[in-house]
């Protein structure tokens, strides 16, 4: 049997990894500024994460949601008190376009209303609700195109009311760092005025953290600089560092009930394992406080190049803005200099999303490879 051809592929086979570097089967060494994705949250085989799932495997790798699990309850509590969010009950399942269409289909149970509000360049995963709500034509099918959604540009608050001034609206869903579609981030203003028109209008606000959370741009979710409180906060990639984890924070003015969510594998052992230790490690190697300050050197380091136009993002969330279109950039970097970087729907972007505990010397390394690859 062979697979299902829906990726184009590099020629490199990573067969081990190591903080921030992957080895190839050749033992070739590849620095990773893509994390997989921005998967990779702690570092590659961190020994303490490691350990944690080990000793949970040996113990009870997986019992379905019929039973108490301590773990899910583990983390929850850590979860709350590492993200200083408060208030809101956690639903754990798989990926992040898993938690996505659960917080669609939440926001529809809790409103009674079908409709959802999407924004330009967005992308929220490729399942039949959330790609519906994702600005990508091309990879919607006549089915996923049944969904009642409303596109608008990112920024247009006057839109936003004249929409929602219909009361048919079940949520607004948005990214505050937008990742696959280039790193905008709208200005502090426009997230006021949406959860604002949200209360006044009985929509939920759903703030897409599948990226842009646990710790990436240095405040442990992106919506915390802006000062809002979403109704639904989705995440997952960094949340398992690898291992498939996701979830929902969930405001607990939304009322629970038997049947409402359910899901085999979300919450499992080893899934709970793998988050607790992932949420251990952030605050004890303070990967908030590095990842803050790691954007400062980047941008202070990009300025020295003058084919970088911009720097987009924050923390180590981060889009370089080439004033050329980067794909023979990005595997120069690869196959030439061997640095994993990462693209976007922006043609003239290279996106870079490393591990949280990457450090200086990992970006000197970058930099040498990217000024040697502009000759």
């Amino acid at each position: 049997m062979k697979l299902f051809d829906v990726y184009p592929l590099y020629d490199i086979t990573p067969m081990r990894g190591e903080g921030a570097y992957v080895f190839d089967e050749e033992n070739n060494k590849y620095l990773d500024l893509y994390g997989g994705h921005a998967v990779i949250s702690i570092g590659h085989s961190h020994p303490a994460y490691v350990k944690a799932i080990n000793d949970q495997v040996k113990k009870l790798g997986f019992y379905s949601n019929s039973v108490k699990n301590p773990l899910q309850q583990e983390l929850a509590e850590k979860l709350g008190k590492v993200s200083g969010v408060k208030d809101y009950s956690l639903f754990l399942c798989n990926s992040g376009a898993e938690a996505n269409e659960n917080a669609l289909k939440l926001a529809s149970f809790h409103t009674g209303k079908e409709k959802v509000v999407y924004f330009e360049k967005s992308f929220h995963g490729r399942t039949s609700g959330v790609v519906a709500v994702t600005d990508n034509e091309s990879i919607k099918s006549t089915f996923n195109k049944g969904h009642q959604v409303v596109k608008l540009a990112f920024d247009d608050t006057e839109a936003l009311e004249n929409t929602l001034k219909n009361k048919d609206i079940a949520a607004v869903i948005f990214e505050v760092i937008q990742g696959v579609g280039g790193l905008d981030e709208a200005n502090n203003e426009f997230y006021q005025k949406a959860s604002e028109l949200c209360k006044k209008y009985g929509a939920l606000l759903i703030a897409d953290e599948v990226q842009s959370g646990y710790g990436r741009t240095g405040d442990f979710f992106a919506f915390q600089k802006h000062e809002i409180r979403p109704d639904i906060i989705s995440i997952a990639k960094g949340m398992g560092n690898g291992f498939p984890v996701g979830g929902i924070l969930i405001d607990n003015k939304i009322e629970a009930k038997f049947g409402l969510l359910g899901t085999t594998f979300g919450g499992n052992h080893l899934a709970c394992a793998a988050g607790i230790s992932v949420l251990d490690i952030i605050k004890k190697e303070q990967l908030l406080k590095n990842a803050k300050s790691l954007f400062d050197y980047v941008k202070e380091e990009a300025a020295k190049i003058p084919q970088i136009k911009k720097v987009k993002g924050r923390g180590l969330m981060i889009g370089l803005e080439f004033d050329f279109e980067i794909a023979q950039l990005r595997k120069d970097l690869l196959f030439k200099h061997q640095v994993f970087t990462g693209a976007a729907s922006n043609k003239k972007l290279l996106r870079i999303l490393p591990p949280l505990n990457i450090k200086k010397e990992h970006f000197d390394v970058f930099f040498r490879a990217l000024k040697t690859a502009l000759k």
